[in-house]
């Protein structure tokens, strides 16, 4: 990471009360509009152009992801999203709640499951089975960031991620401190 991209508060921000103080600036809004192309990239020739994809946000967080990635692809696209959280604006997670599920999935049907952080990685994956319990013919899991660390599943059951960051708490970019902060175009982490 080069000396330019570690701020502690965008600038936009520097009288916002609701700014957690000491935070970091991981990646900016360039460094990840980089990574985002690239698995962009990874993701179209996984599915080739000529297939149509249903890309199937995991709420709240992968909405950012799954529009971002959703820009980049040619191909056509299916847009949904499922919601299922453990973690309701908390920072750290519990039982899985379902709040929405789609209902025109169909057999023959190639779902790219994006969120925002495989962290643990225990909501992605009951989604994922969910998926294939209905019937789907492919399910490829991709996320903006995988967390380093060696909690939860195996950091390679994850398709695809675009980033890695630190065993630390981060926003920006879909992901969210106390409920806020997911519009960020960067990568920040709460102080260490």
């Amino acid at each position: 990471m080069s000396v330019e991209t570690v701020k502690t508060m965008p600038d936009s921000m520097t009288d916002n009360p609701h700014w957690p103080q000491g935070a970091e600036c991981l990646f900016s809004a360039e460094e990840v509009g980089d990574a985002l192309d690239a698995q962009a990239e990874r993701l179209g020739r996984i599915a080739g152009r000529d297939e149509v994809l249903s890309i199937v946000a995991l709420m709240k967080g992968g909405m950012y992801p799954a529009i971002e990635l959703a820009r980049r692809l040619d191909n056509a696209l299916r847009l949904d999203y499922v919601h299922a959280t453990r973690y309701r604006e908390a920072t750290s997670g519990g039982e899985i709640h379902w709040a929405h599920w789609p209902e025109d999935f169909s057999p023959g049907d190639h779902v790219v499951l994006v969120d925002d952080i495989f962290d643990e990685g225990y909501t992605m994956a009951a989604v994922a089975d969910r998926l294939r319990q209905q019937g789907v013919h492919r399910v490829t899991t991709v996320v903006l960031v995988r967390k380093h660390h060696d909690r939860g599943l195996d950091r390679d059951w994850v398709d695809d991620h675009a980033l890695e960051v630190p065993d630390r708490y981060v926003f920006g970019c879909g992901m969210d401190y106390q409920g806020l902060w997911r519009q960020l175009d960067g990568i920040w982490a709460l102080p260490r």
